[in-house]
């Protein structure tokens, strides 16, 4: 063996190796779980200053969240930040309602960092609420496998003059965070609160821990869901077809998934964010939709939708099946004028189980109504044959095609004035061409003539 070949076969071992540990790295980044990152919106106001129960708030508040922080030091893939609001500047004379700050942001092994922070504050300002979720949007760096949560801490509503729920709102729909939590201390804001995000009532010292406690599961535990599709017999059968996941909140798209069987032959398994409440689609054709849709934390849901589905077979046969490909035909739902699909002939699609309208679009058109779909069979609409007609004209001139129907022309093409002569796929049946030329100015020196098509046949007419 010359030293070339030697060298050649050590280069390509070596490339085989590179592209395993590459193929390699990239399962084991794909198989990472998601980090949950969690920013602490913290009051620091000066109402904080107020008694609760046995202290004052700001003094249980600190105790109770330190304490929980604590818990939270060995808990993987989970990362903090803590954002403070009315600690910098005194109300009087007057609220500062940029006295917002990001003091530790995010990071790993920070909870210490972050009770120390929490320790030291003061309470002194107002309550910008509004103006500390709008910076929030910028204490999350990118990251493309995090969930990204607020946890808003207060003992009072906004005090700025500020849209808190339009703040939420656009957290949501630019996908930086999720549905924010809010833990009221002291006193029972729900009302102030239910458009921000979730809220949890602490007006009782015993609760805020628990409310806590409740968010952070809430936040870290993973949850899982199969969705049953059933077919017209009630047995969830109905699966390869992709589902939409929307946020009911503020209508973006959050998951994809394309059903499917698992080995064992029931729906697979699937993982969704218990935080969000969900609009999901089925992308059968016409879609099948179910509002609102809340799953557990912790559990495994089942999420049930009608999706009884049939197939539909266009067919032209013949020579000129080729040529039906390209033809569409439009499909309605019985008695209506909205579009379900188009479909092209000799080609079979899925449908929900049902009634339909069709138009192919060849020439002329054919309408065929109340085709039935059933459940898990192969409806079949066959059109006859097309023939061709060519159209032969001794002068440029204005002209049309018509198909002769009871003693009526119903018109079918308008002929190109500069061609003088055309080939067209048509339909059998009995047509009429009509014709005068473009240099006559006589109505009178009107061309017509009539002619059939048989299927499959070519025919000739001269003008």
């Amino acid at each position: 063996m010359n030293k070339n070949r030697i060298a050649y076969i050590l280069l390509l071992f070596f490339v085989l190796v590179a592209k395993s540990l590459v193929a390699q790295k990239t399962t084991e980044k794909e198989e990472q779980p998601y980090t949950t990152r969690i920013l602490l919106i913290y009051d620091c106001s000066n109402s904080m200053n107020g008694k609760w129960q046995s202290d004052s708030k700001i003094t249980i508040s600190k105790r109770l969240l330190t304490s929980i922080l604590d818990s939270l030091k060995d808990v993987p893939n989970l990362e903090l930040a803590l954002r403070v609001y009315g600690h910098q500047k005194e109300i009087k004379p007057f609220i500062d309602c940029n006295d917002t700050k990001l003091e530790v942001p995010f990071g790993q092994n920070n909870v210490l960092q972050i009770t120390r922070k929490i320790k030291t504050l003061v309470p002194r300002g107002g309550t910008p609420i509004a103006a500390s979720l709008e910076k929030a949007a910028d204490d999350f760096p990118p990251c493309n496998r995090c969930r990204n949560v607020i946890i808003l801490i207060t003992d009072g509503i906004e005090e700025c003059g500020g849209d808190a729920c339009a703040a939420s709102e656009y957290l949501q729909k630019k996908g930086i965070a999720l549905k924010p939590f809010i833990i009221g201390i002291g006193k029972d804001f729900r009302e102030s609160f239910n458009c921000v995000g979730r809220y949890f009532d602490a007006s009782q010292e015993t609760e805020f821990t628990k409310a806590f406690n409740v968010v952070i599961s809430e936040a870290m535990n993973s949850t899982t869901a199969q969705v049953n599709l059933f077919d017209a017999n009630n047995q969830p059968t109905e699966t390869n077809v992709n589902m939409t996941f929307y946020d009911h909140e503020v209508g973006i798209v959050r998951y994809n998934y394309v059903h499917t069987m698992n080995a064992r032959g029931i729906p697979d398994t699937i993982t969704l964010d218990p935080l969000i409440t969900y609009d999901i689609e089925v992308q059968s054709v016409p879609p099948v939709r179910l509002d609102s849709v809340v799953v557990f934390a912790g559990k495994h849901n089942i999420i049930a939708m009608d999706a009884p589905q049939g197939q539909l077979k266009l067919v032209m046969g013949g020579s000129r099946a080729t040529m039906a490909r390209s033809i569409p035909c439009i499909v309605r739902k019985h008695g209506c004028m909205e579009t379900v699909n188009v479909q092209n002939l000799n080609f079979i699609e899925k449908y929900l189980v049902g009634t339909y309208d069709l138009e192919v679009l060849c020439m002329p058109r054919v309408k065929i109504d109340s085709v039935q779909i059933n459940q898990s069979a192969i409806t079949t609409v066959e059109l006859p044959m097309s023939g061709i007609a060519v159209i032969q004209k001794s002068v440029d001139g204005v002209g049309s095609l018509y198909v002769e129907e009871h003693n009526r022309l119903r018109l079918v093409y308008n002929m190109n004035e500069k061609d003088k002569s055309e080939t067209l796929n048509l339909q059998p049946g009995r047509y009429r061409v009509v014709l005068r030329s473009k240099y006559s100015n006589r109505a009178s020196s009107t061309l017509e003539k009539s002619f059939n098509i048989e299927p499959g046949m070519t025919t000739a007419v001269y003008l």
